[in-house]
């Protein structure tokens, strides 16, 4: 299988690099993997086909302020992107960051009264650095939101917003979880007012989730591994669905990679879990977990492409992102969404 094969050409004109004025105001394409029709709606009608006893999982990340501009002591500027939260990477004073430009290691960068010591370089633009105060609560104070290359633009107050979805709680993410990003406490209250239950799960989603596939036959790629927390609620919210016959919904790839990857969980007694997941999806995948995906538009050849051609089938949905393109929809984090049922 080849990654080339999943690309379609997109107008640099339909990528939003701005939100929508009013969050939930977006265009939500219906798309049935069945058959491949395909309905054009309002992100707000969203309740009108999600049923009670369903239920909804998003991802309850939140994206920290994690891009920092700094000054060598040579006045030289250089800029870092503290990374997402790991397991086995969770010291906040030493901690990875990527890094643009030359450093090497002993460099001191100095950003308001603190300094940052390059510990050790790693290599692809990768670095272990170190500091005095917690990087968390340095990102925090001096941060930029850091947002993806191709909106081609310094991250403004609004966009500390924005970036962020409604409910995010859990501080570790370096992408903002993008299809989530269209969601409301408002249509969150109408499917719980209809019976929808709503469940949460955490995946402190990387950068490299968005990096390009650099090899061209699909199964040499490796995935990423990103460092997730799955309730023992949520676990037992999804087998009372599975066992009642209602559809699990997954708001996003990423709640999707963490579900399909943790579906032995579901065939236990539930409780609490952790881990590491780095599942890549593609067609030729069998889900085993969700029945319904509620997305953004993806980059061609990406890995979250990827895994929405093989829930939609890619037969489905290249039609689909044509319709898309025809109908001039708003692609990538700050775009339109696509429910796949």
């Amino acid at each position: 299988m080849k990654i080339s094969d999943y690309n379609y050409s997109l107008p640099d004109s339909l990528i939003a690099d701005v939100p929508a004025d009013v969050r939930g105001t977006s265009r939500l394409m219906v798309l049935n993997r069945a058959n491949g029709t395909i309905l054009d709606k309002n992100y707000s009608d969203l309740p009108e086909f999600l049923d009670e006893g369903d239920v909804l999982v998003l991802n309850n990340t939140k994206v920290i302020k994690a891009r920092l501009k700094l000054t060598k002591e040579n006045g030289a500027n250089r800029e870092l992107v503290i990374l997402e939260k790991h397991s086995f990477d969770n010291d906040w004073h030493r901690h990875k960051a990527l890094y643009r430009h030359k450093l090497n290691v002993d460099d001191k960068l100095s950003i308001g009264d603190s300094v940052i010591v390059i510990d050790e370089i790693i290599g692809d633009g990768i670095a272990i650095v170190r500091c005095k105060e917690d990087l968390l609560e340095l990102t925090e104070k001096y941060g930029e939101v850091p947002l993806p290359p191709y909106m081609h633009r310094q991250a403004t107050p609004a966009d500390v917003k924005r970036y962020q979805t409604v409910w995010a709680k859990e501080m570790g993410s370096v992408a903002a979880p993008t299809a989530s990003l269209n969601m409301t406490d408002e249509i969150l209250t109408t499917l719980k007012n209809k019976g929808v239950k709503i469940a949460y799960l955490t995946l402190h989603v990387g950068l490299g989730t968005f990096l390009p596939i650099r090899t061209d036959n699909v199964e040499d790629h490796h995935m990423h591994q990103e460092y997730f927390e799955l309730p023992k609620q949520t676990l037992k919210s999804i087998q009372d669905a599975k066992n009642n016959g209602k559809k699990v919904i997954a708001l996003g790839t990423t709640v999707a990679r963490t579900l399909e990857y943790a579906h032995k969980s579901l065939k236990l007694i539930p409780s609490d879990i952790s881990g590491e997941a780095d599942i890549f999806i593609y067609p030729g995948y069998e889900f085993k977990v969700i029945d319904g995906l509620l997305t953004n538009y993806h980059a061609p050849k990406s890995t979250v492409l990827m895994l929405t051609a093989a829930f939609a089938g890619w037969d489905k949905l290249l039609p689909a992102y044509n319709h898309a393109i025809a109908e001039k929809y708003h692609f990538f984090s700050y775009g339109d969404s696509m429910l796949i049922l």
